[in-house]
């Protein structure tokens, strides 16, 4: 015998559809109670969708920015721990390389003369000009003190006569000194009516010395007050015609 086949009912949706289009006509918006199920249901699951959009857009958005703010925050922290950590790492290294530069600095400050020695190193230029030669002192005369920053810069000027081997051996002389001198401006020529050939040479040294707090400060404050008075000597802006 065969079994019987069961057979499902038919849906006719066509007549489903018409239904529950039916169900949302002539809707009283006043009285949403009175409402048909499926109305009454599309408006619950349209509330709790815009629910949640406007939770979106409250309090998630503005978590997300924060997060998203958070995250940047802590690649740059890992940045600078590592850099930190490889300062750490070379610190021995780097206090080590401080003191070397320090008194790298403290040896250049020692050849640099202060206020009372100047008269000293003068005497030295003049020594190093007479010595071991024939060369004739024309000329030695310091300038006029030009005070920078940390520093003060002083001219002399220099007129010597010799022979070229004596010329030389007084540019040596000068740049064995135990004090910070250079020469500039060189200009040699022969030395008129000397039949033996003599030469003259002219050039400004400059030899630099460190400025004591005092001096540092006045420098400092002659700056400002030049600042302050280019900005004081300013044209002001010119008004339009009204």
């Amino acid at each position: 015998m065969k079994s019987p086949q069961l057979r499902l009912p038919r849906v006719d949706l066509a007549a489903v559809a018409s239904t529950v289009q039916s169900q949302f006509r002539d809707l009283n918006p006043k009285e949403p109670g009175q409402w048909p199920i499926v109305p009454k249901v599309a408006a619950w699951v349209g509330a709790g969708l815009a629910t949640l959009a406007l939770g979106w857009f409250l309090v998630v958005a503005e978590q997300t920015q924060a997060l998203e703010a958070a995250e940047v925050r802590e690649q740059k922290l890992k940045t600078e721990y590592r850099d930190k950590l490889a300062q750490a790492i070379n610190l021995e290294a780097l206090t080590k390389q401080k003191q070397q530069v320090q008194e790298y600095v403290t040896q250049l400050e020692k050849q640099l003369p202060g206020k009372a020695e100047i008269d000293a190193l003068l005497s030295d230029i003049n020594n190093a000009a007479r010595d071991g030669g024939s060369l004739q002192v024309e000329q030695i005369t310091p300038g006029q003190v030009v005070v920078k920053d940390y520093y003060a810069e002083l001219p002399i000027a220099i007129k010597v006569a010799g022979r070229y081997d004596d010329l030389g051996r007084f540019a040596s002389n000068i740049a064995h000194l135990s004090r910070i001198v250079t020469l500039h401006d060189l200009v040699v020529q022969p030395a008129a009516k000397d039949p033996n050939g003599a030469l003259v040479m002219e050039s400004t040294a400059r030899t630099y010395r460190y400025l004591d707090p005092e001096e540092v400060a006045q420098a400092r404050k002659a700056a400002a007050a030049k600042e302050k008075g280019k900005g004081k000597g300013k044209p002001a802006p010119k008004e339009g015609k009204k």
